[in-house]
């Protein structure tokens, strides 16, 4: 019912815009790397996967991560703007099932903007390289890992956006959060735990128990940000 509630709220904003606007923008970007350099990729011997995602999953990735606190700044500022908020305080909803509902239409359309970005790389794998066996499970498998990775960053974007009712804050936050991950080293366990940082790990090319340790990583970083949210609100209460 909460999910029900937030695409309808969606409507007033520019969400789903934005979400299709930037998939189709982080997925033009290995379309147009091959089109202008395809020489230097084309040489190059390995999985088409591989190769065009250790070429631009950089670029996608950061992209992909501006998109998610875009939309998370978006979907908490129409709540709080003319005090939407303390009004639904009145009414017999909770607040934690309103976050609920924001994480869950946020999975969707980044599942959806990964998808875009999946056909883009079948695109140029099938234009420029020749498609083996197995590819395509390959890419489920790649785009797969890169949606669980997300997971973190998205429930945590929603979370400050949650805390911050003025929206410029929240996406502040965002936006030094994102560039503090791009200059965070991806070869080092720890820091790339960063759930802003986890996004711009890639399946290809990493070891089969390192990607795994991400996985449980990420799944562990999901579940304590949906803790921490129960324990704001709480907090939040009682300084009401």
């Amino acid at each position: 019912m909460s999910v029900f509630l937030e695409c309808k709220k969606m409507k007033r904003t520019g969400f789903l815009p934005a979400f299709i606007g930037g998939g189709i923008l982080a997925a033009a970007v290995p379309v147009i790397n091959m089109a202008v350099r395809s020489e230097m990729y084309q040489t190059k011997q390995g999985n088409p996967i591989q190769i065009l995602l250790s070429a631009n999953w950089q670029m996608m990735a950061m992209l992909n991560v501006l998109l998610v606190v875009t939309g998370a700044c978006l979907l908490y500022h129409i709540e709080y703007a003319d005090n939407a908020m303390q009004k639904m305080k009145s009414l017999p909803v909770r607040e934690s099932s309103v976050f609920t509902g924001k994480v869950i239409l946020t999975i969707f359309m980044s599942f959806l903007v990964l998808a875009i970005e999946a056909g883009a790389i079948a695109f140029c794998s099938y234009h420029w390289f020749e498609i083996g066996n197995g590819f395509f499970s390959g890419l489920c498998k790649n785009f797969g890992y890169a949606f669980l990775l997300m997971l973190p960053c998205v429930i945590l974007s929603i979370l400050i956006s949650e805390a911050c009712r003025n929206m410029w804050i929240s996406l502040g936050i965002g936006v030094v959060c994102v560039f503090t991950a791009t200059m965070l080293p991806t070869n080092n366990f720890a820091l790339s735990l960063f759930p802003f940082a986890t996004p711009f790990q890639m399946l290809a090319g990493t070891d089969m128990a390192q990607a795994v340790r991400y996985i449980y990583a990420a799944a562990v970083e999901f579940f304590a940000f949906g803790l921490a949210e129960l324990l704001f609100i709480k907090v939040r209460r009682s300084f009401e």
